[in-house]
């Protein structure tokens, strides 16, 4: 019987993944003139890159590199203020699943951005704690962001379940050998979850594989 779920956070509870990418893609086209395509991002988020892989390859300086890294997070910012973030009915699903299970977020966004995201949306109220990339040494697809959650709930792995939308959160829940529930997000759809425990269409879908499992 599962006891804990493990969220992961951009594109699982907030749609944010489409404006990290139009931040990065504008800041590297200012500073470098250099196009970085959705296949481009695609590839680097499966296994962990960074978006400045491309500008370093053709000798962009650590400097420079930092200052438009600067930059992207300002836009990425901007955007997580502005636009419309949300994911239908996420807050109500929540406040049902917290009524009998524990529950966390593990991210690898940055605490700032984190914070910024979540500021008066209520969805953290329903954590018991949060995970961001500050609180582990080695980000997805390597388990430690699982595995820490995990030690934190003093739970086992056949109590927990991840929630992820990325091949590269799979990786990582596999990597730490809990299952995972791929849920389906527009962004992500072409990435390969062959080898996901289990797929749903929205996180509706998961209450009931929840009940389904205690059957």
């Amino acid at each position: 019987m599962k006891k804990y779920i493990l969220f992961d956070n951009d594109g699982v509870l907030v749609e944010t993944e489409p404006w990290y990418l139009k931040a990065s893609q504008k800041a590297l086209k200012e500073f470098f003139d250099f196009e970085f395509s959705k296949d481009d991002y695609m590839k680097l988020m499966i296994n962990g890159g960074s978006v400045w892989q491309g500008v370093e390859a053709l000798g962009a300086s650590t400097s420079e590199v930092n200052i438009a890294r600067d930059k992207r997070n300002q836009y990425y910012q901007e955007y997580l203020k502005n636009e419309d973030i949300s994911i239908k009915d996420v807050q109500d699903i929540l406040k049902r699943l917290s009524r009998k299970y524990k529950m966390a977020i593990v991210t690898t966004s940055r605490r700032v951005d984190f914070e910024i995201i979540h500021k008066n949306r209520g969805i953290v109220d329903f954590m018991d704690f949060v995970l961001c990339e500050e609180d582990y040494d080695f980000a997805k697809p390597h388990p430690m962001p699982y595995l820490t959650a995990m030690k934190k709930f003093k739970a086992n792995k056949d109590e927990c379940i991840v929630v992820e939308d990325s091949k590269r959160g799979l990786s990582s829940a596999n990597s730490a050998k809990i299952d995972c529930a791929i849920v389906y997000n527009e962004f992500t759809k072409t990435q390969d979850f062959s080898d996901a425990q289990y797929k749903i269409k929205t996180l509706n879908d998961l209450e009931m594989l929840l009940e389904d499992m205690e059957k």
